[in-house]
């Protein structure tokens, strides 16, 4: 079923007609509860047009100051595009709980978003909007970050799916943006929901918690290229699995996968499974790879100093797997693990259901329809504020749409 295209096509992704949009999932009651290789996919061109499009200098900054910098720069921009009226309903006090309930892994029609609709504001602001996101990242999240949308975009334009939040991402900030004092950026919809916490005084940026999603598996763009959202994520995935001895495949794939979901409250379960002690050093550096994509999205500082706090208490941390063993989308149900320790909350897990997102010859199930958390138990939102549940207790766990 081809749909027409949201009317707000923005140039700062400069892929054409490719819009932002959101995603798609079923009733409530359906749902249960980088550095290095981040995402990848074959429409590197887009990209490279998007930075072309925008006057940040996101692909300079390789220090955390200087990602500091770049994003409080992108972000007196766009504020500099808003009214008065825009201005006051996308910037929070700093410790608003708002920031702990306003993001979820369900469509935005099920939990309420902080901030400004990107559907509403007109291109020039979305362009705007993006910028802040392209000064905030590295070249491979802000791809991943663009694949992730694209293939909502896609759905849009493709399944059967009839959910009315397609089409909608939110953004907004926690504090005054500053080069030295706290504040937060939070930006997302359905699959997608970025917090970022950026401190100057302390030099230090964490994305704590972060959901990243993505439906369908593989989509083709405007200029005809195959974007594959999670295939890099998948690939250092089965690089880590591939690593292991027998006798430590059998106890990883023994153990509780567990999920902490967007929008609840965690006591962060790790359950049975391996441990970080009994990994090799090679087979601890492929692990921290694959945290990378969750925990490494901003400049090599940042992520540097994210890992070596993770790899300190690696030993103490507990993987679990559950799922393929074998990197072949084209059979099994995808794979589900957890990655729990005292710095790093890390889960992904594959759903079941397309979500009414149906699209002949197409994966959105399983392998194409994934759901990823990632929090840190010692400082989700830099301990800004006190975590609350979202609204209704709808956080969204894994089977969500």
């Amino acid at each position: 079923m081809a749909r027409s295209k949201a009317p707000w096509i923005t140039s700062a992704l400069a892929v054409g007609s490719l819009v932002l949009a959101g995603c798609t999932a079923q009733a409530a009651d359906d749902s249960t509860g980088s550095a290095g290789s981040s995402s990848t996919s074959a429409s590197t061109s887009t990209a490279d047009d998007a930075i072309e499009t925008t006057s940040t200098d996101s692909d300079d900054a390789t220090t955390t100051q200087e990602t500091i910098t770049d994003t409080t720069a992108a972000i007196e921009a766009f504020l500099d595009t808003l009214s008065d009226e825009q201005r006051a309903a996308v910037v929070f006090d700093y410790d608003d709980e708002t920031k702990t309930t306003s993001w979820s892994n369900f469509p935005v029609t099920f939990v309420d978003r902080a901030g400004l609709n990107l559907a509403d504001l007109t291109d020039e602001q979305q362009e705007a909007a993006m910028a802040v996101l392209e000064a905030l990242l590295s070249d491979e999240a802000y791809q991943q970050v663009v694949d992730i949308m694209g293939g909502d975009q896609y759905l849009l334009e493709n399944s059967s799916s009839t959910e009315t939040s397609l089409g909608q991402y939110y953004i907004a900030f926690f504090g005054d943006a500053s080069v030295t004092d706290a504040y937060a950026v939070q930006f997302g919809g359905h699959h997608l929901g970025l917090n970022a916490d950026l401190n100057g005084a302390e030099n230090a940026i964490t994305f704590a918690p972060t959901h990243l999603g993505m439906q369908p598996l593989e989509y083709t763009n405007e200029d005809g290229e195959t974007v594959s959202t999670f295939d890099s994520i998948y690939s250092d995935a089965f690089a880590f699995y591939d690593s292991l001895t027998e006798e430590q495949q059998a106890t990883l794939t023994s153990g509780d996968v567990t999920m902490c979901a967007p929008g609840d409250t965690c006591d962060y379960e790790s359950g049975d499974g391996l441990m970080g002690s009994d990994l090799t050093d090679e087979q601890k550096e492929l692990l921290l790879q694959l945290i990378s994509h969750w925990a490494g999205m901003a400049d090599e500082e940042t992520t540097e100093a994210a890992l070596a706090a993770i790899e300190e208490t690696l030993d103490g941390t507990v993987i679990a797997w559950s799922g393929a063993t074998t990197y072949d989308t084209s059979t099994g149900d995808g794979i589900s693990f957890s990655i729990s320790g005292p710095k790093v909350y890390l889960a992904l897990q594959a759903q079941d259901g397309s979500a009414g997102a149906d699209i002949d010859g197409v994966s959105t199930s399983g392998w194409g329809h994934v759901h990823s958390i990632y929090r840190d138990p010692s400082n989700d939102y830099a301990n800004s504020v006190e975590q609350q549940e979202a609204a209704g207790g709808m956080g969204g766990g894994p089977a969500a749409g």
